[in-house]
């Protein structure tokens, strides 16, 4: 049971962060940019392109938050695994273009690892309702 609720409760950190983030690349998306962690980022009205940003992040949030109210823990996982290459490849490319390596490692890497945990404990919690007996 402390498993289910660990999963649960990084699941719920993971997509409302997430969607909290968007909302602040649609709704602020130059000063939001600005914590991103490039050396530059773009400002003014080149800056609305970060709203497409926003949106990604937002149905990124949406997606788990909809597969565990359907109760589809495994899909869940592996979907979260999948959405780990998103912070994964943000902090890699703010290394390769010299952003903020504080920011790529304490930022980007560190949530994807939290969404990695919330993943591989989302399969886990899966697998054991699968192989618990089931009552007659």
């Amino acid at each position: 049971m402390a498993r289910k609720i660990t999963a649960n409760v990084l699941t719920f950190i993971v997509a409302l962060g997430i969607i909290y983030v968007g909302l602040s690349y649609v709704f602020a998306p130059a000063a939001t940019g600005a914590g991103f962690g490039f050396a530059a980022w773009p400002t003014g009205e080149e800056a609305q392109i970060l709203t497409v940003k926003g949106v990604r992040d937002i149905v990124t949030g949406i997606l788990p938050l909809t597969l565990l109210a359907l109760g589809q823990r495994r899909a869940l996982g592996w979907a979260l695994l999948c959405e780990a290459l998103i912070p994964l490849g943000d902090g890699t490319l703010i290394l390769a273009h010299g952003g903020d390596a504080a920011i790529a490692f304490g930022v980007h890497y560190a949530t994807a690892v939290l969404v990695v945990a919330a993943g591989l404990l989302q399969i886990q919690v899966a697998r054991r309702a699968e192989a618990a007996p089931v009552p007659a």
